[in-house]
């Protein structure tokens, strides 16, 4: 019974990481494609049927490329930034409230905020540690844009633990079974959804990847597989926030099929924005994060204490 309680949780999360990593392969075939049409022309179509075995391809090319290193970078850190990148990415599957008892815990919401927290520190160390001008710019622009984000989604979150009285994912599917979060909190879902934009660096707010002016922004440094691993964690974190926005506002029914076509729908509502949208200006981008949603964000938080403390009045009076 003990080597089945360490080996069960061990098994399955290695089968998470590979669904996880398979996920991430066809997120980018998907937009690939996606973008093709967009910009109507095919997108890959040669490997396989309707090119569906290129993400491998490209796997294969990326990590049997040659390895270049800057000869002043500051190896240790430039080496295994984009390995702690993927690290958090993967790490932070653990609260999806699988109800098997998986590793799904009471206090899932703040481990999502702490590793979200941290993956600043890999952009800015890899930036950094290439002793790059250009790098650096990259990593600071992406720190400042994260950080600032971070407070609004914070605020967000917490206007929705309010709502469900508890930090347990498990406590939203139990919430939304008659009626979706995204129906009462409509301009929070809105707000979360770009923030998340922000968050993973997507167009419009790709600031850190400025490839017109910053050549590829922190990760220009970084070829072969130390770009993969970057890009693998930028998917992986898209792949998450839409499962997030599943749970947080469309209801987390983990066992049913039309879960994943939600997961699916937001996954390539990020790619239709890339498609569509033009980059911001960077002040606007601060001016956004702390002039529209923070205020809106805590408003939206004042409402709710106010109302959850109207209830347990109002109960307690019974």
């Amino acid at each position: 019974m003990f080597l089945f309680d360490i080996f069960m949780p061990l098994i399955g999360s290695l089968l998470l990481i590979i669904c996880v990593l398979v996920g991430v392969a066809f997120l980018t075939l998907l937009e690939r494609k996606v973008l093709g049409y967009i910009q109507i022309r095919k997108g890959p179509n040669k490997l396989g049927f309707m090119g569906v075995v290129q993400p491998f391809s490209d796997a294969v090319k990326l990590f049997t490329k040659e390895q270049t290193y800057p000869l002043m970078a500051n190896y240790l850190s430039y080496y295994f930034s984009p390995i702690f990148s993927l690290f958090l990415s993967l790490v932070i599957w653990m609260i999806i409230p699988y109800f098997t008892g998986l590793f799904a815990f009471s206090l899932g919401l703040l481990f999502f905020l702490c590793c979200t927290s941290l993956g600043v520190y890999t952009v800015m160390i890899a930036g950094w540690s290439s002793n790059s001008n250009y790098a650096l710019l990259g990593g600071l622009r992406a720190v400042a844009q994260t950080i600032s984000y971070e407070v609004s989604m914070a605020l967000i979150l917490l206007s929705l633990v309010f709502l469900v009285g508890g930090y347990n994912m498990v406590n939203f599917y139990n919430y939304q079974m008659n009626l979706w979060f995204m129906v009462i909190t409509f301009p929070l879902c809105l707000a979360w959804f770009a923030s998340s934009l922000a968050e993973t660096n997507r167009t419009p707010f790709d600031f850190a990847e400025g490839e017109s002016e910053l050549v590829s922004g922190f990760n220009v440094e970084y070829s072969s597989g130390g770009f993969a691993l970057i890009f693998l964690a930028e998917y992986a974190s898209i792949l998450f926030m839409s499962m997030l926005f599943s749970i947080l506002f469309l209801g987390g029914d983990l066992f049913y099929f039309v879960f994943f076509i939600k997961l699916g729908l937001i996954s390539f509502l990020f790619v239709w924005v890339r498609g569509t949208m033009p980059r911001f200006r960077y002040d606007k981008l601060m001016y956004l994060a702390w002039k529209s949603f923070l205020p809106l964000a805590l408003n939206y938080l004042f409402f709710f204490m106010g109302l959850k403390i109207l209830i347990f009045s109002f109960t307690m009076n019974l």
